[in-house]
């Protein structure tokens, strides 16, 4: 069953209990890969291979993937090329109790450096089980950031 998040605020990025950071470099230009994230909303399940639906929504975003989990998303900053950050306001996922993903982009010679930030909390199984899944969303991550470059034509 969905339940409603507390509403932190983007400085959550920097002080969750659980804070999942994972970094790649790609050939894509800084203000493609902006635009793939947060203009081109439906087109996340075609480059993430876990999203199984993307459509944006006043103010948010709602999100599904694969296996069921469910977001209702809040964008907290959409600063082209720079930052795209979003706030899950409602979710299925048991335990969890705040939850923002951050995208920060960064020139990398003629490319951008890409770090994806999830900072989380909620109940202590929740923490303990997102802090075991580190290595799979990080390969998640990986993944999906090179099929977007692909996509992009880097």
């Amino acid at each position: 069953m969905a339940h409603r998040l507390r509403p932190v605020e983007f400085d959550f990025v920097e002080t969750a209990p659980v804070r999942l950071v994972f970094t790649r470099d790609v050939a894509a230009a800084p203000d493609a890969v902006f635009h793939a994230l947060a203009e081109d909303v439906p087109g996340w399940p075609e480059w993430f291979s876990a999203v199984s639906s993307a459509r944006p929504t006043e103010g948010g975003r709602e999100v599904r993937l694969r296996g069921g989990i469910r977001f209702g998303e809040s964008v907290l900053v959409a600063k082209a090329p720079e930052v795209y950050a979003y706030r899950v306001d409602v979710t299925n996922t048991p335990g969890a109790r705040a939850w923002i993903e951050e995208w920060r982009l960064t020139p990398a010679g003629t490319g951008t450096r890409v770090r994806m930030t999830f900072a989380l909390d909620g109940t202590s199984a929740f923490r303990l089980v997102c802090r075991l899944a580190r290595p799979g969303v990080g390969r998640a991550f990986r993944d999906a950031v090179r099929a977007l470059d692909r996509r992009l034509g880097g």
